[in-house]
């Protein structure tokens, strides 16, 4: 990987139209609808007052595994996502065309042997009406690229979370077929899928696609902050810190301090928190 390469590296605009159903797929894929019996969930997986939950943002205008082109340079197979942000700027909507224009925006080198954190932007514009629905930022450690140069600093800084006992819990289940649905909102990684490329990877089974288990961590802040009322949740950025199984329980503690929520994940089974240095933005 070459410093200058990947910093100007040209990402295609992507145009993508999606329908009430791609929102209702989405939402099944990240736990909606797993209590039938909830008026409140069933407006996110039913056309009757229909909402996107604001985590669907990461499926819109993904310019797909651009970093898997072998003339960037990377080595695809060594990369783990590392953290993810999103920031709401108006409510999705639930069907629509939008524009996503992803760019590079720095690259911090961690020395040879060591790896190099790429990151990059991705802005979804209506294409109706040009207004900026939402800015995704991402980290991506390239554990295979160290050595390229670069000393770009962090979009953000990990935030630290609260020292005190949680204020709230929420744990929500995880369907057996998580990540074969949530692969159908357009990320279709074997290694969601296929045991024979898991276990490739290292892992005992195919596993959970990190995006989804954020979206989990979405479902549960909208049900434990905002009464479900999606355009409440208007921010959120965290890192990945261990994979998840599709069957197992993810367990969300947060700590409310005004607009300022924190939180983290983890699978209780396990004792293993998976989602770290959480924050969010509330609006009451």
């Amino acid at each position: 990987m070459d410093y200058n390469t990947i910093l100007n590296w040209q990402v295609e605009e992507q145009v993508h139209t999606y329908t009430e159903r791609d929102t209702m797929l989405y939402a099944l894929g990240v736990g909606f609808g797993a209590d039938p019996l909830d008026p409140r969930q069933l407006e996110f997986v039913y056309e009757k007052n229909l909402q996107a939950t604001p985590t669907q943002a990461v499926v819109l205008g993904y310019p797909g595994f651009w970093m898997g082109d072998p003339a960037t340079g990377i080595d695809a197979v060594r990369l783990v996502h590392g953290e993810q942000g999103i920031e709401i700027h108006q409510p999705l909507p639930v069907a629509g065309t939008v524009i996503g224009q992803t760019r590079v925006t720095g690259i911090n080198d961690k020395g040879p042997d060591k790896g190099a954190l790429v990151y990059s932007e991705r802005q979804v514009f209506n294409h109706q009406t040009g207004d900026l629905l939402a800015t995704l930022t991402s980290t991506t450690f390239c554990r295979g690229d160290g050595g390229c140069g670069g000393d770009d600093p962090a979009p953000y800084v990990p935030h630290k979370l609260p020292e005190r006992p949680a204020d709230l819990e929420c744990e929500l289940p995880l369907v057996e077929q998580a990540a074969l649905i949530y692969r159908l909102s357009g990320d279709y990684n074997p290694l969601h899928a296929d045991l024979e490329v898991a276990s490739k990877a290292g892992f005992e089974r195919p596993i959970l696609h990190g995006l989804a288990t954020m979206g989990v961590a979405g479902h549960a802040l909208l049900k434990t902050c905002c009464d479900y009322d999606a355009a409440r949740l208007t921010s959120m950025r965290l890192r990945f810190s261990a994979p998840v199984y599709p069957g197992e329980i993810l367990r969300t503690e947060i700590w409310r301090d005004e607009e300022q929520v924190s939180f983290r994940c983890s699978v209780p089974a396990r004792d293993q928190v998976v989602l770290s240095n959480g924050l969010a933005v509330i609006e009451k």
